[in-house]
């Protein structure tokens, strides 16, 4: 399976003017993959500016009022197909990214933060448009650009999953690469309580089932 390749200095990124962020290329290939790097090697790649790889971190969700609003909370076996594929597609653990969403928002596809992250996987609307999704609401296409971002954070912090998880809440501009978490409570306790639905998930799944990811020692959020 081709992969989605992101190359971005991430490591530096606090200390980079946000028009220094345009010295990342793009090229989409015949397969509709697209390929991310900050070193050019050929004409195919043209400038581009990510969007939503530095949305604030996100507040808790709560269900948006009007044509949305259907309760705070939902069943997670609703949704257990979806996520099995969007988990097999993109080579990561279904139980990881269901307890990704049952910390973002309680398996309620129609939540939105204060900040506006939206539907199951709380996206943010630039991050939705960048991995493709039409309508954050709708819980498969939610859950595929979700698990997609997430693998692509994956992809960044060379499979550590803590500093993956600190950036998909307070976005990869916050996160340096190999550094440590971000002083930001709210960050530090979404991470904390990732890995602890995680690790339950796992107590009550197959053992086979989950695959094998880095996890960094966590650190007491201040």
């Amino acid at each position: 399976m081709k992969k989605l390749l992101l190359i971005i200095a991430a490591s530096c990124s606090f200390l980079l003017p946000g028009d220094l962020w345009s010295q990342i290329y793009m090229y989409e290939d015949a397969h509709g993959v697209r390929h991310y790097t900050n070193v050019p090697t050929s004409s195919r790649y043209k400038p581009v500016k990510l969007r939503g790889l530095n949305n604030e971190p996100r507040r808790r969700p709560v269900p948006v009022t009007g044509k949305y609003s259907r309760g705070s909370s939902g069943n997670s076996a609703m949704y257990e197909n979806h996520i099995s594929r969007a988990a097999l597609t993109h080579e990561l653990d279904p139980l990881l990214i269901k307890a990704i969403i049952k910390a973002e928002s309680d398996f309620n596809q129609y939540a939105v933060s204060s900040s506006g992250a939206q539907g199951l996987m709380q996206l943010m609307p630039e991050t939705a448009r960048d991995m493709r999704v039409d309508n954050p609401f709708d819980p498969l296409q939610n859950i595929n650009g979700g698990t997609r971002y997430f693998k692509n954070l994956l992809n960044i912090y060379d499979n550590d999953l803590t500093l993956s998880l600190a950036a998909y809440n307070a976005g990869p501009g916050k996160v340096a690469i190999n550094g440590p978490l971000p002083r930001i409570r709210e960050t530090r306790e979404y991470v904390q309580r990732v890995i602890r639905f995680y690790r339950s998930y796992q107590q009550t799944a197959p053992a086979e089932r989950s695959k094998k990811i880095k996890v960094r020692k966590l650190l007491t959020a201040n």
